[in-house]
């Protein structure tokens, strides 16, 4: 026979099973991911003030007004100016609350804005250089690029613990969720497109990074290490990497690419110059247009269509205005034009 405080205790099991979990999204070792640890902390204590009472008015109600208590009968009752001072004005103090923490929050953890403080005790040097990290999303796997050292890793990221981190992110095929949670919060990693991400390591040690967003077949094993590392243990890391035969040109990048599931971790002891750039434009492959230079040259005919319109309508504009109207053959080979033009000074 079980005794009958054990039965009642039966339904707290599930709490005691999650006791083992790893909470690092509310025990970061990232200053960013601490302070997004503690806004939630504040957001949720904000909002108890107005559930706990509640939940207890509740059960007090309901026992207090039971049939049977003998309570007093107020059919005619129909308005406390008290009562409706504490019902609407607690909620409404409570959202100016956090409408003012949410403003400041927002614009100070901007993942774009770039760092002032190492953690809450130390600012920033002025003359301390962030380190820059390329990060590419993969089908299924992450490519991290060290631009500044030359060097490249797949499924693994090692960078120094307080010095400050500058992501460039970006995707192959489709859009995915870059997340370290003891380091910062998500952002996506889109094709075609970069997003910035600022944060910094502030205690070493062996982390996990994943894709936080559905993207396919492999999506479920889209993880990777994060090691947090000293200053020194980072030098040396780098100068182990460069002695790494392994070459990622744009030949190699391409076989890369191609979808592979549970993909080991690869070391890059040469990356090609500009191949993050190539990837975000979207013109890795020999003999294809970049996205950027595309652009430039839409918005230089646009310019030119614009001005040609401005022309008298009398054909005498061969030279108006100190401007004179030439051809541009590439321009219009990669339009697809005949007879594109181009006014210039």
């Amino acid at each position: 026979m079980i005794p009958k405080i054990v039965r009642r205790g039966l339904p707290l099991l599930p709490l005691a099973a999650l006791a083992g979990c790893n909470t690092v999204v509310m025990n970061p070792t990232g200053d960013i991911a601490k302070q997004q640890a503690d806004l939630i902390t504040i957001s949720v204590l904000l909002m108890l003030i107005i559930i706990v009472p509640v939940m207890i008015l509740t059960v007090l109600f309901a026992w207090r007004y039971r049939k049977g208590a003998n309570a007093k009968y107020e059919p005619d009752w129909d308005h406390s100016t008290k009562l409706e001072l504490v019902i609407w004005g607690a909620p409404l103090l409570i959202i100016i609350v956090l409408g003012l923490i949410t403003w400041v929050s927002t614009h100070k953890l901007d993942p774009y804005r770039p760092l002032d403080r190492i953690d809450e005790h130390r600012p920033i040097p002025a003359s301390t250089k962030p380190l820059e990290v390329q990060v590419v999303a993969l089908d299924w796997k992450w490519l991290f690029i060290y631009p500044e050292q030359g060097i490249a890793s797949v499924n693994e990221l090692v960078t120094p613990v307080d010095v400050p981190i500058r992501f460039k992110i970006t995707s192959s095929t489709v859009m995915n969720t870059f997340y370290i949670p003891t380091l910062a919060g998500m952002i996506y990693a889109m094709p075609g497109m970069e997003t910035t991400l600022n944060a910094v390591l502030n205690k070493p040690g062996d982390y996990k990074g994943l894709s936080a967003n559905f993207s396919g077949e492999g999506f479920s094993h889209m993880h990777f290490g994060y090691k947090g590392v000293s200053a020194g243990e980072f030098d040396a890391w780098v100068a182990k990497m460069k002695t790494n035969p392994g070459v990622l040109n744009r030949a190699d990048y391409l076989n890369l690419e191609k979808p592979s599931v549970r993909e080991p971790v690869r070391y890059y002891g040469q990356v090609e110059t500009a191949l993050f750039n190539r990837v975000l434009n979207r013109c890795v492959a020999e003999g294809s247009v970049c996205m950027n230079e595309q652009m430039a040259r839409d918005h230089k005919r646009n310019e030119v269509a614009a001005a040609v319109r401005k022309l008298p309508k009398d054909g005498a504009g061969a030279q108006i205005a100190g401007l004179e109207v030439c051809e541009i053959p590439e321009a219009a080979a990669v339009a697809g034009a005949t007879n594109n033009i181009s006014v210039k000074k």
